[in-house]
């Protein structure tokens, strides 16, 4: 069997909600033409603020779509950096403020273990 790559997985679970890739572009804004790309592998390492968005929309697994992507180290440049902040603020978008509160407290409680780490 060959071996699973971003594109495939992606249109799998495209095609798998009954979405067509203008489907896709009107909830995402994601161009259809640019999604075709990731789709096809004509593009492999797209931003990972684009895959946090189809993760949410296919429902699947985000640090998945990263490894396929190649983009789950967690060291790389300051470009990196910046895509993975966005992608955190992206996720927290539309939490309700408890849930905003508790997001906030993992993310200090993991920065705790890490200091005393």
């Amino acid at each position: 069997m060959a071996r699973e790559t971003l594109g495939t997985a992606l249109k799998r679970a495209r095609e798998g909600h009954g979405l067509s890739l203008r489907d896709v572009e009107r909830r995402t804004q994601i161009k259809s033409g640019h999604l075709s790309q990731i789709e096809t592998g004509v593009i492999s390492k797209p931003d990972m603020a684009i895959l946090f968005d189809l993760a949410v929309l296919y429902e699947l697994d985000f640090a998945h779509l990263l490894r396929l992507a190649g983009l789950a180290s967690a060291g790389g440049s300051t470009d990196r950096a910046r895509q993975r902040t966005t992608v955190a603020v992206r996720a927290l978008e539309g939490l309700s403020p408890r849930e905003h509160a508790e997001a906030m407290a993992y993310i200090a409680e993991i920065r705790g273990r890490r200091d005393r780490g």
